[in-house]
C-alpha cells in the first residue's frame, strides 16, 4: 500500500484534514497534501528513502503533522521524541534509534544539535504555510527577520531543494513507527509498530467509538506519544479532521468548543480540569480518557453531567487501546475500561501462567494485530516480554462475567510490607474519596524494619470547594487527615506511612512518573517516624501475625 495520507487527498481533496486551534486556520486535505509532498521531496534531498529512520523533536503543529506523512510518503520510519526532554536524556534515546536524520523546531533547536552527535538535523521552522497567502521566500524573509532560527544551530529543511523519489509500496509488516515507552519503571524502551499494527489499532478503536468521516478529533497530546500520534493517523485514514488544541483547560475547552469537536483524547487529570474550566460542548460523542487509571468518581461526574466519557486501558506495545469502554457504558460500570477491542484477546494469568476465570485478578497478557513484533535492537527484552498466551502487560486485573476488563495496578507496584502485599491501586482509591483530594498515588519506600512502607503522594484540588461540596481548604489535608480517613477504611498495614502533598509529576502521555514521585516523597513527605507514631506502625503490622 502507499502512504495513507496521499489516499485520503486523493478519495477527499476538499475535506478538512487539520485545524490548528491556535491560530484558527483550517488546512484542506489537498493543501494539506501539497505541504507534505514538497517535505517529503526535502527528505529525499537530504538522503532519507525507504527504511531509514526520521527522528522528530517538535511541539505538536502543522509542521509536525506534516512531518508525520511525510515520513511516511518516502517510505522512512518515524522516531519521536518528547520535547520536554533535557540533551542528557535525549543523547542515550538518538544513539539507540539509529537516526538518518532528526527533524527539530525552533523551541527544540539546540537541544536537537547538541543530542544528535553526527546525526544531520534540520528545522521545521520555516517549512511554508499553507492557506495564508505567502511563499516560501516571503516567510522565510519573516523567519529570518525575527531571529526565530539560526542556521548555524540547525539548518532549514526549507532552504533545500526538493527532489523527485519514487513512491514506496508499504508492507503490513513493515515498521512505521518507533516509540520510546514512557521509562517510569525502569530503562525505556524503543518499541516496534508495524503498519499493521497501527491500521488494526485505528480500525478497530473506530468500531468501538463509532467514528465517521467528518469528525474533528481534539488533540492536546504531543506527537511524541501514541495519544498524540494517533489521531493523526486515524483521521486520514477515517476521512476526519485532527484538532492541534493548547494544553490548558481553558484552552482547550474553547477549542473543542469553537471548532465543534466531536471527540477527544485526554488524560483523567485534564479530564477534570475540563470539568473544572465549564461545560463540554455537546458536538462531543466520545471523550477517551487513558494514559492513567480513570477515577469511578470521575465517570460518575462526567455521567451527571452528560459527557460521554469512555475510559480506556492502552500502551505503547499495542499502538494504544487494549480496551475501551463504549460510549455510554461506563455509566453502568464504572472502574472498567470496557471490553478487548475487536481483534484484541486478553488472558487474565496466574504467577505461572495459567489462565484464570472471571472475577480473579492475575496479570493481563494480549495478542491480536495490535501488538507490536517487539523492542528494537534488544532482543533479551523482546523474548522476556512474550509468553504462549502473548504480551506481558505487567498490569494486574480482572475480567467479570460480561468480558470487561478492570485494571487494579502495576505487577510490579505491590508493596510488601511485613511479608503483607498491599495493592497500591486500592489506597489510592480509598484516598481519592477524601474529601479536597484530586487525586493520588501510593507506592513503597524502603523500610528496614518492615522493608516496604506504604508511602503516598496526595494532589489537593486546585478549588476551595470538593467535589461532594466539603469546604475543606486543600491547605486543611495534612497526614494526620490522611490516616483518620483510612484508618476507617483500611486495614492498619495499608495505610499510607508517609505522605507528602504536591501535585502530581507526570508523563506526556499522563501517567504518573512514579521515579519523580517516589523523589518528592523521600524529600518532602511527612513520615510517622517523625511524630512519635512508630508505635502504633508497630501495632497494625502485629494485626496480621
Amino acid at each position: 500500500m502507499r502512504d495513507w495520507f496521499g489516499q485520503r487527498a486523493r478519495v477527499s481533496p476538499a475535506s478538512t484534514a487539520l485545524v490548528d486551534a491556535r491560530s484558527g486556520r483550517s488546512v484542506t486535505c489537498d493543501d494539506l497534501d501539497e505541504r507534505v509532498e514538497t517535505l517529503a521531496g526535502r527528505l529525499a534531498a537530504e538522503g532519507v528513502c525507504v527504511d531509514h529512520h526520521v527522528g522528530l523533536l517538535a511541539e505538536s503543529g502543522v509542521d509536525a503533522v506534516a512531518a508525520v506523512h511525510a515520513t511516511m510518503r518516502v517510505g522512512a520510519c518515524l522516531v519521536p521524541f518528547s520535547t520536554r526532554l533535557t540533551v542528557p536524556e535525549l543523547d542515550p534515546r538518538v544513539d539507540r534509534a539509529d537516526l538518518d536524520l532528526l527533524l527539530c523546531d525552533e523551541s527544540t533547536a539546540e537541544r536537537a544539535v547538541d543530542a544528535a552527535g553526527d546525526v544531520p538535523v534540520r528545522s521545521l521552522a520555516s517549512v511554508p504555510t499553507v492557506d495564508d497567502g505567502k511563499g516560501d521566500d516571503e516567510e522565510r524573509g519573516e523567519h529570518e527577520a525575527s531571529g526565530a532560527t539560526d542556521e548555524r544551530v540547525a539548518p532549514l529543511l526549507a532552504g533545500t531543494e526538493p527532489r523527485p523519489f519514487d513512491l514506496p509500496e508499504w508492507d503490513f509488516d513493515d515498521p512505521l513507527v518507533l516509540l520510546y515507552t514512557s521509562g517510569t519503571t525502569g530503562r525505556p524502551k524503543l518499541v516496534v509498530l508495524t503498519v499493521q499494527n497501527v491500521l488494526a489499532s485505528a480500525t478497530a478503536s473506530a468500531f468501538r467509538l463509532g467514528t465517521l468521516p467528518g469528525d474533528r478529533w481534539a488533540s492536546p497530546l504531543a506527537p511524541s506519544s501514541m495519544g498524540g500520534l494517533a489521531p493523526v493517523y486515524r483521521t486520514a485514514l477515517s476521512g476526519g479532521a485532527v484538532v492541534l488544541c493548547p494544553t490548558d483547560p481553558e484552552g482547550l475547552l474553547a477549542a473543542m468548543t469553537d471548532h465543534d469537536a466531536t471527540g477527544v483524547s485526554v488524560v483523567p487529570t485534564m479530564l477534570r480540569r475540563l470539568l473544572d474550566a465549564g461545560d463540554l460542548p455537546a458536538s462531543l460523542r466520545f471523550v477517551l480518557v487513558g494514559g492513567a487509571a480513570t477515577p469511578p468518581e470521575l465517570v460518575e461526574r462526567c455521567v451527571e453531567r452528560d459527557v460521554p466519557v469512555c475510559p480506556t486501558y492502552g500502551m505503547t506495545e499495542t499502538a494504544s487501546q487494549i480496551a475501551t469502554a463504549a460510549p455510554g457504558e461506563a455509566a453502568g460500570h464504572p472502574g472498567s475500561v470496557g471490553r478487548p477491542l475487536m481483534f484484541t484477546d486478553v488472558t487474565v494469568v496466574d504467577d505461572h501462567g495459567d489462565p484464570l476465570s472471571a472475577g480473579q485478578a492475575g496479570e493481563l497478557v494480549v495478542s491480536g494485530p495490535t501488538v507490536t513484533p517487539g523492542y528494537y535492537g534488544d532482543p533479551e527484552a523482546t523474548r522476556a516480554a512474550f509468553e504462549c498466551h502473548g504480551l506481558r502487560t505487567g498490569d494486574v486485573g480482572h475480567r467479570d462475567e460480561g468480558g470487561r476488563l478492570y485494571v487494579h495496578n502495576r505487577k510490579d507496584e505491590r508493596i510488601v510490607s511485613g511479608g503483607q502485599n498491599v495493592d497500591p491501586g486500592e489506597v489510592a482509591a480509598v484516598l481519592r474519596e477524601l474529601p479536597g483530594v484530586s487525586d493520588a498515588v501510593v507506592l513503597g519506600l524502603p523500610d528496614d524494619e518492615w522493608g516496604e512502607r506504604v508511602a503516598a503522594l496526595v494532589e489537593p484540588e486546585s478549588g476551595s470547594e470538593s467535589e461532594t461540596g466539603s469546604n475543606l481548604e486543600p491547605t486543611d489535608l495534612d497526614a494526620a487527615t490522611v490516616e483518620a480517613h483510612c484508618r476507617a477504611r483500611l486495614a492498619g498495614y495499608k495505610l499510607p506511612r508517609v505522605v507528602g502533598f504536591a501535585t502530581i509529576p507526570r508523563t506526556e502521555s499522563g501517567t504518573a512518573d512514579r521515579a519523580a514521585v517516589r523523589e518528592v516523597l523521600r524529600e518532602g513527605g511527612e513520615d510517622d517516624r517523625r511524630d512519635g507514631r512508630e508505635d502504633r506502625d508497630a501495632d497494625d503490622h502485629d494485626e496480621r501475625a
